[in-house]
């Protein structure tokens, strides 16, 4: 490891971002020491287990004991463990209309239109 990368903090999500880009790249599901290798082997083993675990929790992995471990498939992308992470933030929240309303006011016009285009695709597909 660099010193440069050794002092660097990750950003949040970030090696789960990571785990999960290692896993989409995987050609079946993989273990944990698989994963650990193809992100250049500088986190721990017990560190990827961890993250792991958390995706599991999160619902962006999914595992199956083969033997005496596990191995993992990645069930989102990127896209959808920022959208779980969104979700477990408004679940937190006991006001959801105060916290909806609010991202909502954030938005910039383009992405409020894409929201809007987005709600009225959903609609119309369920019906």
């Amino acid at each position: 490891m660099r010193d440069q990368e050794r002092g660097r903090r990750r950003g949040q999500g970030e090696l789960e971002a990571q785990v999960l880009a290692a896993l989409r790249e995987a050609s079946e599901p993989a273990s944990a020491a698989w994963v650990q290798e193809k992100l250049g082997g500088a986190l721990a083993y017990t560190t990827v287990i961890t993250i792991l675990t958390r995706l599991l929790a999160k619902g962006a992995v999914t595992r199956e004991k083969v033997g005496r471990s596990f191995v993992w498939t990645a069930a989102a992308d990127e896209a959808g463990l920022a959208a779980l992470r969104m979700r477990r933030v408004l679940d937190k929240e006991s006001d959801r209309e105060a916290v909806l309303a609010s991202f909502v006011t954030g938005l910039s016009q383009q992405d409020e239109e894409m929201l809007r285009e987005l709600l009225t695709r959903t609609r119309e597909a369920e019906e």
